[in-house]
Parts: structure tokens; sequence; C-alpha cells
């Protein structure tokens, strides 16, 4: 194992001996003492036991929940497979089982995660049956989640597992991350988080132009890097809307004794507002289209929880740029 440097992974939680002492072998081995905290739980006790810990945050959680409900639950699954010895699962009943299964099981972190919110960055669960994706994200759903990426692991070509993350934060993943599976029914799926425009008949100096003049146009902070044609921008509020532009329109004809400067409207600005922070983040690149002749605009959803106002966004930059 080789850790990024000034990584630090704490903490490894567990309910039994045997594993316990296993994973303090591997920690010593490894030389990871300083790095990881064991911790042994109590199977009724808190999933997360953050206050246990005495840890404010941590970044996200990896977890691998007992699959089935009974043992017989665990036979019957066995006995519908064909598999060589090594492929043959050879983990402990306490590893493979539990009250009400995986679904009740990630429920539970789910339930805790309602607590504590964002104290922790991303919470995330590997999943054993592909039916319980299905249940897991309605569970999600009914908690007011609207963040959230699902994926595949497929090991060789007979052994599938399934991967939920989900954050009560802001911060969205890449697409190709959080609609890692494709084939589920679109309800399933977080909302997109990226989409392209064709301009046809363009060149990229043209369009990137034009990105960059439209978005300069609007009161949001935007930082363009023309070598590469790519832009970040940071927006509080729809202020793109026809409303919106009467509305900066009409403050700009106004009458006032003084020119307020840049010092004065740094001043002017709460602090309230610094702590609601953007309501939108976005990352615009614009690169040579599949048509010889045309230009494709990238946009990406980095940062919000509203994807009207990031599809309302998206669509007045494709009036703009599509416009004659």
């Amino acid at each position: 194992m080789r850790l990024r440097e000034g990584c630090t992974l704490t903490p490894d939680l567990d309910i039994d001996d045997k594993n316990l002492d296993y994973a303090r072998r591997n920690i010593v081995a490894n030389d990871l003492r300083s790095r990881i905290r064991l911790l042994q739980t109590d199977p009724k006790g808190p999933l997360i036991p953050l206050d246990t810990l005495g840890v404010d945050s941590i970044d996200f959680t990896i977890c691998n929940p007992p699959f089935y409900a009974s043992s017989s639950d665990l036979l019957s699954s066995a006995a519908k497979k064909s598999r060589p010895p090594y492929s043959a699962c050879t983990g402990a009943e306490i590893e493979m089982v539990t009250a009400g299964g995986e679904v009740a099981f990630v429920t539970r972190m789910i339930q805790e995660s309602d607590v504590f919110k964002n104290r922790v960055q991303w919470y995330s669960s590997m999943l054993g049956k592909l039916s319980s994706v299905s249940e897991v994200i309605e569970q999600l759903n009914k908690r007011g989640v609207e963040n959230w990426a699902i994926t595949e692991f497929v090991q060789g070509t007979r052994t599938r597992r399934w991967g939920v993350a989900w954050s009560w934060g802001d911060m969205r993943p890449r697409m190709d991350v959080a609609r890692g599976i494709y084939h589920l029914p679109k309800h399933l799926l977080p909302f997109p988080s990226e989409t392209s425009l064709s301009i046809p008949k363009s060149t990229i100096d043209t369009v990137a132009r034009r990105v960059n003049d439209t978005v300069q146009s609007l009161d949001v902070q935007w930082k363009y890097r023309p070598q590469i044609s790519t832009g970040v921008g940071f927006a509080k509020e729809n202020v793109w809307s026809r409303a919106a532009r009467r509305r900066k329109q009409q403050q700009g004809n106004a009458v006032s004794p003084k020119q307020p400067t840049a010092e004065d409207e740094m001043d002017d600005s709460s602090d309230e507002d610094d702590e609601a922070g953007p309501a939108l983040g976005f990352k615009l690149e614009i690169r040579q289209g599949e048509e010889a002749d045309s230009t494709e605009v990238r946009c990406r959803w980095l940062k919000g929880v509203d994807h009207v106002l990031f599809e309302s966004f998206c669509g007045m930059l494709k009036r703009q740029l599509t416009s004659s």
C-alpha cells in the first residue's frame, strides 16, 4: 500500500475481534500506525461514531456491508451460482449476514447521515445486489438527498458489485462518475451534471470570444483562460433572466450622489452573503466539434443544489451562441 503524501486514513471500524486483529497486523506491516486508528464498535451502536471518535468532520466513508438478511438467504444465493472454488465466498457469517440485509444496513447509514449532514462530505457503500441499488436510492430520495452517485464494479467476467455514494453538500461530481450505471431507470440516476452545445459553421476562437463576452456581461465571478479555451464561473443567483437584466439596468440608471468605488462595494458586501456562497458553479470548455466546421461548448455543473438553475444558465448560453 502506498499513500499520497499528507493523506490520513482514520478511522477503521469493525465489530469482530478476529477482523480487528488482522487489520492491526496489516497496519503494523505497512507502517501505518500513525495514520490509521482502529475502533471496535457495538453492532447496536452508531455506524458512523464521529462523537465517540472525537472528530468534528471527515471527508468520506467507505462501507462493505453484510449483503444478506439471514443464513438461509446467504445459502440460497450461493446455491444459485455455479462457481469454481477460487471464487467461492469465504466470508464469515458475522461479515455476510445482518438483520434486513444490506438495504437495512445502508438505510441506517442514510438515517445517521441525515443527522450529521455535512460533517461527512461524502458517504458511500458497496452493494452486493443490483436490486438493492434502487431501494437505497429511494431511501435517499425520501430523505431529500439531491446529490448522489452510482457505479458498477466488474471483477473478471462474472462477479459484479455496485456502489452508491451521497452528499448533503453542493459539490457536483463528474457525470461519468455520478452516472456510472447507464442501464438503470432514468428516475434513479442523478441529474446530468454536464451538457454540450454544438455550434455549426464556427471556429473555436470565435465561439470562445462570444462565450467570454456573454459571461463577462453577467454579475458573476468569472475566470477565463484563453490558452486552453476554458473558464470557471460562480453566480449567487439567476442573473441572466430578463427580470435580472431589467433590475440591473434600473440600478444603473438610478441617480446616485456619489459613484461608489471598488473599496465601497467591498465594504458593502455583507458577511452573510459571503457565508451563503454561490448558488451555481460552472465550467465551460470550448473544443473542436465532431464536424470539421463546428465547435462544441461543454457546460459542467460544479456547484449547487438547484438543477433548474443550471439548466436555465445552459439555455441562456445556447440562445446567445446560436442567435444570429
